[in-house]
């Protein structure tokens, strides 16, 4: 007997099990992206030969398009696809684009690039999406639903951390020879990535009819089934463009200039067919949008400068082991999440029983505050720097460690809020404006790299100066945003209405 919607939502316990099928996709989907973003910048720096700066921005905006193109998958999800068939073509183009770089990395970088930004913007925000249908409105589980899912995802993210070591050759480095390790690399991410689409397609009819094709729902199925192929068709013809816009920074530029205001004037018209306290709900859900691309552009450092941080300005002492420290960088953050946020997520189900748990706006300002403590820490570790320049990297970790708890209050608690705060017809569009929103983040994550990138001439304790001293200015920039959500908290809460 087929599963319905309603014995999913009606589950007993923490947790559905149908999250867990999600989990283990959206886990091996991380390590593909994950373990592409830990190796771009170090790769056009050292085999791109492309200047620090230059690949600074570069890495903005080959992130930006990533998280750009889930608002137009969302978009299409909600109006042709469907989250499930989204999702399943964004794999599939996920794998061609890993297996192009995995073929020949130099060669077809931006290509292989370019497929991977159109798959991750299918695949992203619907996965996310369906996660928020296994809940009935108003259930105070989704949180910690959404905080175990973020386990997943970062679960994924520490093992796709340890690829660019595997490209570096300090791992796996004694059967894999010099000049295929990027190969390997590359290609670990199109076998991760292949791992993720099997787990979906093997559980999918466990969803009932979770992320079903609204043509499908409405019985037009084949009579528009024309549609649905030329958004398949359509994707391949888009790749040239995507390739050109990727490779040229200038590009972006535009893109970005655009992508904004067209998304906003369309959820404007969309809001026109609202009831007035599902647009209140919106403009709340906009407010948190806003305030998360500050968060982004900071926190996603990570892939940007402290990636060449990382791999100049630290040393490779971990505690009582001798770490890749670049490794260190992309991992340890997705270690932590994976200890902590089901902990979490566990402590919001039992304050909220006892009516105590924290909503929503102060879990966003706790995340700024917490971030700029963070980037304080990484200002600090100039301090113990070597006369070579190499400070150290237990601090760094640490620094991670508070970052962690950062993102824990602010990232997975936006995903389950855009889910809350959307009508269920514009879910895919709200959750894709979420990601676009770390689209923005990561644009201005490169633009904020590039700026306190020193020259590649400086002497190693010259780029320990100046990396330091903008940490110490992002601090204060997440700081003051913080204490300005806290501020008008009173004021978003109202536009929420009944939603915590």
């Amino acid at each position: 007997m087929a599963i319905t919607i309603e014995e999913i939502q009606g589950f007993k316990g923490k947790y559905p099990k149908q999250l867990w099928y999600l989990f283990f996709s959206e886990m091996w989907e991380r390590f593909c992206f994950y373990g592409m973003r830990g190796m771009l910048t170090y790769f056009m720096v050292y085999h791109l030969m492309m200047d620090s700066k230059q690949a600074n921005l570069q890495y903005g905006a080959t992130q930006a398009f990533v998280y750009a193109f889930t608002f137009i998958g969302g978009l299409f999800a909600d109006k042709i696809l469907g989250f499930r068939k989204s999702l399943f073509w964004g794999g599939l183009l996920m794998i061609l684009g890993s297996v192009l770089l995995a073929i020949n990395p130099k060669e077809f970088f931006f290509l292989g690039i370019s497929f991977n930004i159109i798959g991750t913007g299918f695949f992203k925000p619907n996965i996310s999406s369906m996660v928020g249908m296994l809940y009935k409105e108003g259930d105070v589980r989704r949180d910690a639903g959404f905080l175990l899912f973020y386990s997943g995802i970062n679960l994924g993210a520490f093992l796709g951390g340890y690829v660019v070591a595997v490209g570096k050759g300090t791992l796996f480095g004694s059967f894999v020879p010099q000049e295929y390790t990027w190969n390997f690399a590359f290609g670990l991410a199109a076998v991760a990535m292949t791992i993720s689409l099997l787990t979906f397609l093997f559980t999918r009819k466990k969803l009932a009819t979770i992320g079903l094709s609204p043509l499908e729902i409405n019985d037009q199925g084949n009579s528009k089934k024309w549609i649905e192929y030329s958004v398949y068709i359509g994707t391949f013809a888009i790749i040239p463009l995507i390739m050109i816009m990727v490779s040229n920074t200038d590009y972006t530029n535009y893109f970005m200039y655009a992508i904004g205001p067209f998304s906003l004037l369309y959820l404007f018209y969309e809001m026109t067919k609202n009831t007035v306290a599902e647009n209140k709900k919106l403009i709340a859900a906009l407010f948190f949008i806003l305030f998360s691309v500050v968060f982004w552009a900071i926190f996603e450092q990570a892939g940007g400068s402290l990636s060449l941080f990382a791999a100049e300005n630290l040393s490779d002492k971990l505690l009582w082991f001798s770490a890749d420290p670049n490794a260190v960088n992309n991992s340890v953050n997705s270690f932590f999440v994976i200890v902590f946020a089901p902990i979490i997520g566990i402590l919001f189900i039992a304050l909220s029983k006892r009516k105590l748990e924290p909503n929503s706006m102060v879990k966003f300002g706790l995340g700024f505050l917490l971030l700029g403590i963070a980037f304080y820490l990484f200002y600090t570790i100039r301090l113990t720097a070597s006369q070579e320049g190499l400070g150290s990297l237990n601090i760094f970790a640490v620094a991670y460690l508070v970052v962690t708890f950062a993102e824990l209050f602010l990232s997975p608690i936006g995903l389950s809020l855009m889910t809350k705060l959307s009508p269920y017809r514009l879910q895919g569009l709200m959750m894709g404006m979420w990601f676009l929103a770390s689209a923005y983040g990561q644009y201005v994550a490169g633009l904020f790299g590039a700026s306190i990138t020193p020259e590649d001439t400086d002497s190693k304790m010259q780029k320990m100066i100046t990396y330091t001293e903008g940490y110490k200015d992002f601090a204060l920039y997440a700081i003051i945003s913080g204490i300005i959500l806290i501020a008008i908290a009173p004021l978003i809460k109202k536009l929420m209405q009944e939603v915590k």
